[in-house]
């Protein structure tokens, strides 16, 4: 099974700890972000990964040089587009369905376990503890959350940044998700079809272009297509946690 880790983003926000180093290389509790990722997803079936990098690639390049089955694709223009953009450098992995992840997250391998478990052609791993860790998150805000709405039989009606009113959201997109290959022929398609229409300096959903637009808006618009996407639950907290300022390093380390 193959994995897109999407890794191109220079991380600003943690500055320092990102100022000589890319995102994913930061530690937590003394491992960097990149290789508990692999850990989990190696847990799981996934054999091939291909890390789309981006600021100081080359150092992803050497800290993942001693683990097998990995390749890079390059994000040229990482300081001008954004998550989606980035996932579509890496489309040439996607023919027969993919696991993805944000490389700014850290998760259990049990979560891993549930996604992998998923039968459904889209599945999105939502947090619904999500309000207990932005419980004194100030430096990242529920307005930046990406928050899920869920209907019946747990699936996915809308899901994004700002997109959710707090009081229908049944809990936080995490950035780990698995498409099978008719989902991931159906993402790729839409997205080709997009940026054909639109170009990449028309908005796309919530986003004021389609080159900065992230991944939700593009689940978003294939659930308005018809596209079936299911949540997956974890049980327990805290069973993943996104690393994106400096805050989030500390409060992970406590």
């Amino acid at each position: 099974m193959h994995a897109i880790i999407i890794a191109a983003g220079m991380g600003r926000r943690l500055s320092p700890y990102t100022d000589d180093r890319p995102k994913c290389l930061v530690e937590v509790a003394g491992r960097p972000m990149i290789h508990r990722a692999i850990d989990a997803l190696r847990g799981v079936g996934c054999d091939r990964f291909t890390v789309v990098r981006g600021y100081r690639g080359d150092q992803i390049v050497q800290a993942l040089s001693g683990e097998p089955g990995v390749s890079f694709v390059e994000n040229d223009d990482y300081p001008r587009n954004n998550i989606l953009l980035s996932l579509m450098y890496a489309e040439g992995a996607m023919d027969d369905g993919f696991f993805c992840t944000y490389a700014d997250i850290v998760f259990r391998p049990e979560v891993a376990a549930a996604l992998a478990q998923s039968p459904a052609d889209l599945s999105l791993v939502v947090d619904p503890y999500w309000a207990e860790a932005y419980d004194g998150r100030s430096d990242h805000p529920i307005p930046e959350a990406e928050l899920c709405a869920v209907g019946d039989g747990d699936r996915v009606r809308r899901v994004g940044k700002q997109a959710v009113p707090v009081a229908e959201a049944c809990g936080e997109f995490i950035g780990l998700w698995r498409a099978n290959r008719t989902a991931a022929q159906t993402l790729r398609a839409l997205y080709h079809r997009r940026r054909g229409e639109l170009g990449l300096d028309a908005p796309y959903g919530r986003a004021p272009r389609l080159q900065v637009a992230y991944l939700t808006d593009l689940f978003n618009d294939a659930i308005e297509q018809g596209m079936a996407a299911h949540a997956v639950r974890f049980a327990h907290a805290p069973a993943s946690r996104e690393i994106d300022t400096v805050q989030d390093l500390h409060r992970a380390a406590d």
